[in-house]
């Protein structure tokens, strides 16, 4: 029987200078879509997932995100400190290993949400999750069922699930901003600013990264002139999933 992952890691300490002027006073995780800030839509989700940890790094403002989620009682919080350093995404998990343990994990993105449709797609994930055969396993996201994502694709997905980059490929689909990876794959890594993109890699190189097509709606937020479309996305979404 697969068990879900009880812990997440969720990466709130970027900079978001493309946020500007909005950042220059508030971390862009503490941007607010639709009444809700970015980081609480990412923690909802796992609460409603039944994640009973969320391991959030901070950088930038750190005080004003420590600040706002005291008061959260689901998930429980724990703070991964970096204001003395920006580690990047994988020197960042790296940091927070001890308080992550030594099974799989949830990461997510504190800048990008989702609405759901139907079961919840964290679970789903999770459900989807077979260690194995997978080191990573990706939410990922078609470009007509996401609002505020301005680049190309990210991967292909084999039959089998398994990923190989698309290198822009209009047949492949984004990621999501949401997955589970196992603590093995840092063996060894030390706590210094890297990115996860190379452990996305090094997952591809041994046909261990594997991505799952979510159901629903996602949304980034990377520009202030995307926050009204966010809010319509919101708003749409919603309804649609009624």
């Amino acid at each position: 029987m697969t068990m879900r992952p009880d812990i997440a890691i969720v990466l709130a300490a970027g900079l978001g200078k493309r946020m500007r002027p909005i950042t220059d006073t508030i971390p862009k995780p503490l941007v607010r879509i639709a009444g809700k800030t970015l980081l609480d839509w990412g923690l909802d989700s796992l609460a409603a997932a039944g994640v009973g940890t969320a391991v959030v790094n901070v950088h930038y403002l750190p005080e004003q995100i420590v600040a706002h989620v005291a008061a959260r009682r689901a998930p429980r919080i724990v703070i991964s400190d970096e204001s003395d350093r920006l580690l990047d995404s994988a020197g960042g998990i790296v940091k927070a290993l001890p308080e992550l343990g030594q099974q799989p994990f949830y990461i997510l993105n504190a800048d990008t949400f989702w609405i759901d449709h139907g079961p919840l797609n964290l679970r789903r994930l999770a459900l989807a999750w077979d260690a194995a055969k997978m080191d990573i396993l990706l939410m990922l996201a078609d470009l007509h069922q996401a609002t505020g994502h301005c680049g190309s694709t990210d991967f292909l997905v084999a039959p089998d699930g398994a990923l190989r980059r698309s290198k822009g490929d209009p047949a492949g689909l984004i990621y999501a901003g949401a997955a589970i990876i196992h603590p093995r794959l840092f063996k060894d890594a030390t706590a210094e600013p890297h990115s996860l993109n190379a452990y996305f890699d090094k997952a591809i190189a041994r046909g261990r990264l594997f991505g799952m097509p979510m159901h629903g709606h996602w949304i980034t937020v990377g520009t202030p002139d995307a926050i009204p479309l966010a809010e319509d996305a919101v708003a749409g979404a919603l309804i649609g999933s009624q």
